[in-house]
């Protein structure tokens, strides 16, 4: 029998504001708001896309907690697979994002680098080596 494809898998974040996740994804990382709402007089839910990369925002009215906050061995809360981690370092660069890991060859076999969003998750991006 054949498997059906998986094209995707998209992060879920708690965000403590809504509009300000929003405004640092698209502005420093250019991704595309594709949806927030559900209207202007309620917004608590947002996605962004860049690419096939998407992440879902939404504001519940509680902290959020990233994974390094729950275990300090679960640095990561979302893998971003780039091809070009040295590229895409250098955009990110051009628009000051502060990489909280800079680009580098890892111990475990990637490139690539790490930063923090607005709400302290940590998105490492790149490729195995």
């Amino acid at each position: 029998m054949t498997q059906a494809q998986i094209t995707g898998i998209s992060p879920f974040f708690i965000v403590s504001h809504l509009r300000s996740s929003l405004s640092f994804y698209r502005d420093r990382l250019g991704f595309e708001i594709t949806f927030q709402g559900p209207s202007d007089d309620d917004l608590f839910f947002g996605i962004v896309c860049r690419g096939r990369a998407m992440i879902m925002l939404k504001d519940v009215g509680v902290d959020p907690l990233p994974n390094y906050k729950r275990e300090p061995g679960a640095r990561w809360d979302a893998y971003l697979n780039v091809p070009d981690p040295d590229a895409l370092a250098a955009e990110f660069a051009s628009r000051n994002v502060e990489f909280s890991e800079p680009l580098k060859d890892t111990d475990d076999g990637l490139r690539g680098f790490e930063l923090k969003d607005a709400d302290g998750y940590v998105l490492f991006f790149g490729r195995p080596l």
